[in-house]
């Protein structure tokens, strides 16, 4: 089974529902052992790649999940599309809880992750302006729209490190910039799978109001846990009414990130360097 396609799951999305044919397969990469063993099915007659992000029994806080290794399993096991999970708070009246939402902008206020495969002597910028990928949110909104999904295209998601909610005054500031969203995984998983040329989208589930509203007391684990079950439903039957739009997809912009991205020459780059990388440099004259 080469799956093109992988799901990515998040807080209360730990296991694909539905699926046919499960195995589980455990991998290595250069950036050590991803979050999980990936299992690989066939959902609504697709092969799918499904990987929780936050490991089995939700163990990884955002700051610990390895997120090179998480990208890179998937592009070694040939996949070109991901669907990503989040749970999100809401900064905006909007967006309100129990709905489904597909940011098309990150801001990111995460300090000390590793965000990027390069470096040790092969630099490469990667464009970024628009960090997950329209056609692929097209794709799922025609999916939601067929179910009649609450559901909505576009918005601003800050990524926090986490653990801990926001204050008032933090959810107010962001709030302040016109952003849409807060959660803690998006915008570092989005940067690694862009420098892997993956098409990427979010599918924000909308738990909470985070803690910007002076009639509530701020947001509370166990308020999220419970919104979550309704909007982990709404997931299910998104990806499975979702996969057979999203097969078959030919090219994309997203898949030739780094053909002008690579600064270094060839010859100037380690040759250690150039070993770990060649998946994602091989194609662009880097040979190993």
């Amino acid at each position: 089974m080469n799956p093109e396609i992988a799901i990515m799951g998040g807080s209360g999305l730990y296991a694909l529902a539905g699926a046919a044919g499960t195995e589980r397969r455990v991998m290595e990469t250069p950036f050590g052992p991803p979050s999980d063993p990936i299992e690989l099915a066939t959902l609504n007659g697709v092969p799918v790649a499904f990987l929780s992000r936050h490991g089995a029994g939700h163990r990884l806080l955002p700051s610990e999940v390895p997120y090179r290794a998480n990208i890179w399993a998937l592009k070694a096991l040939g996949v070109k599309t991901v669907v990503s999970f989040s749970a999100v708070g809401s900064l905006q009246a909007r967006h309100a809880p129990e709905t489904l939402r597909l940011p098309d902008q990150f801001i990111d206020r995460t300090q000390g992750r590793a965000s990027s495969f390069f470096g040790a002597g092969l630099v490469a910028h990667v464009a970024f302006a628009d960090p997950t990928c329209p056609w692929l949110r097209s794709r799922l909104m025609e999916a939601g729209r067929a179910l009649a999904l609450p559901m909505a295209d576009g918005g601003t998601y800050v990524c926090m490190d986490g653990p801990g909610f926001s204050t008032r005054a933090e959810s107010r500031l962001h709030q302040s910039w016109g952003a849409d969203y807060i959660g803690m995984t998006q915008a570092t998983e989005a940067k690694l799978a862009r420098e892997a040329e993956l098409c990427y989208a979010t599918v924000a589930l909308v738990t909470d109001y985070d803690s910007w509203r002076e009639q509530e007391a701020g947001v509370k684990g166990e308020d999220i846990m419970a919104v979550l079950r309704a909007n982990v439903d709404m997931a299910r039957s998104l990806l499975s009414e979702a996969m057979p739009l999203l097969a078959g997809h030919a090219d994309c912009a997203c898949r030739h990130a780094l053909a002008h991205a690579l600064i270094t020459p060839p010859r100037l780059v380690p040759a250690e360097t150039r070993k770990r990388l060649q998946i994602l440099i091989g194609a662009y004259g880097y040979e190993a």
